[in-house]
């Protein structure tokens, strides 16, 4: 290496050591003000009954982690949770078969190892075992999935530079107040980058308002309790509103004449109008006259593409446990799985998602000229999904509901 070669390679390395050098100070006075904020929180704490050795002991040498999303950082973009399954994957390969089937045949077995807590839990709560099986396969894979994140850790961030302050500031007194009362050790004590817990998933907040003792022995435990998470998921549930002896949904056929603008919550009908109109239950089932006389909203995920449902008020209980369609689908359809084993009567068709960006591009447009009024965020769901069928018709374009290369070209040629 020649000598002045030498030298440019010194003195790159030393700016970047006097840069790396530079942003400690703000990266220690960033951590300060994050010390500084958690301790602000101890009237709080105290309020809630958290004792001062366990404030002190499970927030000395606490770090915020900068690296999560949904944070609202100053001098950085937003950081949206793009990755989520739920909203970049194709129907396809979220509810994908070889998954649905193994998780399956495994609640299929556990439904016989709970048994005796399963129909407790369906009696007090009016909520199929099954259904409660499929939110834990879904949620933790029936306990085999550890969540990576140190509960405490994400709430107390969340509540410090988060785009939510004021709902985790709650979760993480919360969270205090759990470790404080022993039911849970730090260590044990997992979530998701947002705070979930437990093996079906529970914020701090859903632990204290749904969680339940079904095991009797003196205390909620969602962590290694089966017999209490699957009640405190079914008691969430209930409190939401679950109607008992009702279907989550009906798979259907739609009519050739159907206008997928019609699949938005705020369109029900009683299932047997959806039926007088050409909506056809799949395998040939026959309703009762109870179930025709249910309200019911139709959910086509893929537009006219793919599966049709018929939505119950049910849908949309499981849908406050996680907003996704697509999990909803999962965790229903998982759900019937375990009593019928056959999957959905017509196949996904879609094989591409369009990018985030470009959803929100197609949101940003519909809204513009008056179709849309809901969140930007780049998620193709229901409200989306009709408001692009609005357009296709507008535009002359095909009424597919579906956001597509060729109609976003559309937009942006302005057509």
């Amino acid at each position: 290496m020649s000598g002045s070669v030498r030298s440019a390679c010194c003195i790159f390395v030393l700016g970047l050591l006097l840069s790396a050098l530079a942003l400690q100070p703000a990266a220690h006075a960033a951590d300060a003000a994050f010390t500084q904020f958690v301790a602000s929180l101890w009237p709080e704490a105290q309020a809630a009954g958290v004792s001062r050795a366990t404030f002190e002991r499970e927030t000395r040498g606490l770090e915020p982690d900068y690296k999560l999303p949904d944070l609202a950082l100053p001098g950085r973009p937003v950081t949206g949770a793009r990755g989520q399954a739920e909203f970049v994957q194709v129907p396809a390969d979220y509810v994908k078969e070889s998954n649905i089937a193994r998780l399956g045949a495994e609640g299929q077995r556990l439904m016989q190892k709970y048994r005796a807590a399963l129909d407790r839990i369906e009696s007090q709560f009016g909520v199929p075992g099954t259904m409660v099986l499929a939110l834990w396969g879904r949620e933790t894979d029936f306990g085999r999935y550890t969540s990576p994140y140190d509960t405490l850790r994400v709430v107390a961030t969340q509540a410090y530079v988060g785009r939510r302050k004021e709902q985790y500031r709650t979760e993480f007194i919360l969270a205090l107040k759990i470790l404080d009362e022993g039911t849970v050790s730090r260590k044990d004590f997992r979530s998701s980058w947002a705070g979930a817990t437990g093996l079906t998933q529970f914020l701090p907040s859903d632990y204290y308002g749904h969680g339940v003792d079904l095991d009797g022995n003196g205390r909620a435990d969602i962590w290694h309790s089966v017999p209490d998470a699957l009640a405190s998921a079914a008691k969430q549930l209930a409190d939401k509103g679950w109607q008992s002896s009702v279907r989550w949904a009906y798979e259907v056929r739609a009519p050739a004449n159907a206008d997928c603008t019609l699949g938005v919550p705020e369109v029900q009908r009683p299932i047997g109008e959806w039926l007088r109109a050409g909506y056809t239950p799949v395998g040939g089932q026959k309703l009762s006259a109870a179930e025709q006389a249910q309200p019911a909203s139709l959910l086509q995920p893929e537009g006219i593409y793919g599966p049709s449902f018929l939505t119950t008020k049910n849908y949309f209980v499981i849908k406050e446990y996680n907003f996704s369609d697509l999990y909803v689908l999962f965790v229903g359809h998982l759900s019937d799985r375990m009593v019928t084993p056959q999957p959905f009567a017509t196949p996904w068709s879609a094989s591409t998602q369009l990018r985030t960006t470009s959803v929100e591009a197609m949101q940003k447009h519909l809204a513009r000229i008056g179709l849309y009024t809901d969140k930007i965020d780049g998620k193709a769901g229901m409200l989306t999904r009709a408001a692009l069928g609005a357009y296709q018709k507008s535009a002359g374009l095909k009424v597919d509901c579906w956001p597509s290369e060729a109609v976003l070209q559309s937009m942006r040629t302005g057509r």
